[in-house]
């Protein structure tokens, strides 16, 4: 294998590993997006809930005064 030819595989090696890095990136910043849209929705559901029980602690009161 000559010089020449060692650069060309190392440069097609590089792009392919370039290519994969890119891809790679582009998934986790997705997931991150997904998993902060969860967290997110969670964050609401939980506070709802909280509001629910206040509202369920206030009746319980007013009954028992």
């Amino acid at each position: 294998m000559t010089l020449d030819e060692r650069i060309q595989a190392l440069t097609m090696h590089l792009e392919i590993l370039s290519g994969m890095h890119r891809d790679f990136e582009k998934r986790m910043t997705e997931y991150a997006a997904g998993v902060k849209d969860a967290i997110t929705r969670l964050t609401n559901i939980a506070a709802a809930h909280d509001e629910t029980l206040e509202d369920h602690e206030k009746r319980i009161d007013k009954l028992e005064s």
